[in-house]
């Protein structure tokens, strides 16, 4: 009899929890459905993300094929965005180049926000030794301006003849290894907070493994945080990818990025007579970066208790 009223309590308790998450999730989602500049933000990044990952395939200028009898021809009905120097469409190389730009942005993002949780985590939970090595490292990086970094490793690149090709990916790993000491501090700090709750005194008591504390308990916990994190360092990391590459030290051409599609319109005859170069690019870049930030400030509203 005493079986099996542990067990109903355990059931009960269990659908409370349930119950809990259920409704905190669901009150987040009300909450951010309320911000129709947040919602305005997210259906624009939708749209982004389709039409540059979709569009190019419904354009007939997809091949990027030099045509040197229309070479920088204002926009028009067959080339709605105009011509660039070598007669390529100017709209599709710009979904083209989106592509890439959120790809670097998406892809560096979530390998720092992997490493700064793994290392946070780690430095918070353990402490000690392992605390001081992660968080002088982290200090270390903090300390060294971010853009010096990458115009060094960029020039580098250059210097060593890097194949277009693999640029990107190099450009992925600058940016998520400075990006990554930051958010380990973030994450070290919220840990910090979570493992003195009562529910993590019962986890010792209980004699869970670390894994299952990591993983099944302070990791839950930490989902909003890491959330909108992930949001905001998105447009930070298009906005590294594009100044890189508008120098000349990110991904370079024929490989298209917003950033490169700014330089080739580099001349004072370009930027005044032939504002179809560069202006769709810069305003994607603008666009799309503020929308990332202006959404990721209202999930940070939304699943933030201390905001209710």
């Amino acid at each position: 009899m005493s079986t099996l009223t542990a067990k109903a309590v355990s059931k009960v308790s269990k659908d409370k929890q349930v119950a809990a998450e259920s409704s905190l999730w669901s009150q987040s989602l009300r909450r951010i459905r309320k911000n129709k500049l947040a919602v305005i933000c997210f259906w624009f990044i939708v749209f982004m993300f389709a039409a540059c990952f979709i569009g190019p395939f419904f354009s007939p200028y997809a091949d990027n094929k030099i045509n040197t009898l229309v070479m920088n021809n204002a926009p028009s009905l067959s080339h709605w965005l105009g011509t660039d120097m070598l007669g390529r469409d100017v709209l599709t190389r710009l979904l083209q180049a989106g592509r890439i730009s959120l790809t670097v942005g998406i892809a560096s993002m979530a390998l720092s926000v992997t490493i700064g949780f793994v290392l946070g985590a780690i430095a918070g939970y353990y402490r000690g030794v392992v605390d001081q090595i992660i968080m002088r490292i982290a200090d270390l990086l903090l300390t060294i301006p971010n853009l010096p970094i990458l115009f060094i490793v960029g020039a580098l690149l250059s210097d060593w003849k890097m194949p277009t090709e693999y640029r990107m990916y190099v450009v992925m790993i600058m940016l998520s290894v400075i990006g990554w000491p930051g958010l380990a501090r973030l994450i070290r700090g919220q840990l910090l907070s979570l493992r003195e709750r009562e529910f993590m005194q019962a986890t010792i008591v209980l004699g869970l493994r670390d894994h299952r504390k990591l993983f099944n308990h302070i990791l839950p916990n930490m989902v909003p945080l890491l959330i909108v994190i992930s949001t905001l360092n998105v447009g930070g990391a298009i906005l590294s990818e594009s100044i890189l590459s508008f120098f000349g030290l990110g991904v370079m051409p024929p490989t298209a990025t917003w950033g490169n599609m700014i330089d080739s319109a580099n001349n004072l005859m370009d930027f005044e007579l032939r504002p179809w170069l560069w202006i769709p690019p810069g305003m994607a870049i603008f666009l799309t970066v503020i929308a990332i930030n202006m959404f990721g400030d209202g999930l940070r509203d939304a699943l933030d208790p201390k905001q209710k």
